[in-house]
């Protein structure tokens, strides 16, 4: 981020003023490494703007790597009134922490639409479907392994990622 933010022909330098890291883990992915970069939850709304033009960015400097970018964010569990809450917001439950994970792991694409199928000996894989309309910008089709890979890790939940048959 830094070497971007000092080049003088950079557009990104004032987003990044106060874009921060909190963390960064490789994740193995079918045949490459993803990198997972986490983001404190303060900055995420600024991140969220300049997300398609910093992933190009990074991605030429770690070749042979996929970014995917995350927010931070935190889980209350069901005896959240340990922490002294009196009420657990909706945004901390382990439903949408999950589902905010899975907005960010795809990236500056959207979620076209979600299919849950159950297996007969039980097992639950969400199919995601992506916008058609991004299918062809910036090889997001080699990059669903990799979104699929990060998820698992993230969440420990199956997730198949695809575009829609036209």
């Amino acid at each position: 981020l830094f070497d971007i933010e000092v080049t003088p022909s950079s557009d990104l330098k004032a987003d990044l003023r106060e874009v921060r890291i909190s963390s960064a883990q490789e994740v193995e992915a079918k045949n490459r490494t993803a990198v997972v970069v986490h983001f404190p939850f303060r900055v995420w709304k600024s991140v969220r703007k300049i997300q398609g033009r910093l992933i190009r960015e990074l991605e030429k400097k770690f070749s042979k790597k996929h970014l995917v970018f995350v927010a931070q964010r935190t889980i209350l569990d069901k005896n959240f009134r340990r922490r002294g809450l009196k009420v657990r917001p909706r945004s901390r439950t382990l439903t949408s922490v999950h589902e905010s994970v899975l907005e960010d792991v795809v990236g500056p694409t959207e979620i076209y639409g979600k299919r849950t199928r159950i297996s007969v000996d039980g097992t639950k894989v969400m199919k995601v479907i992506l916008d058609p309309k991004d299918k062809d910008k910036e090889n997001v089709e080699a990059k669903l392994a990799t979104f699929s890979a990060v998820y698992k890790k993230l969440t420990n939940k199956e997730a198949v990622f695809m575009f829609p048959d036209a």
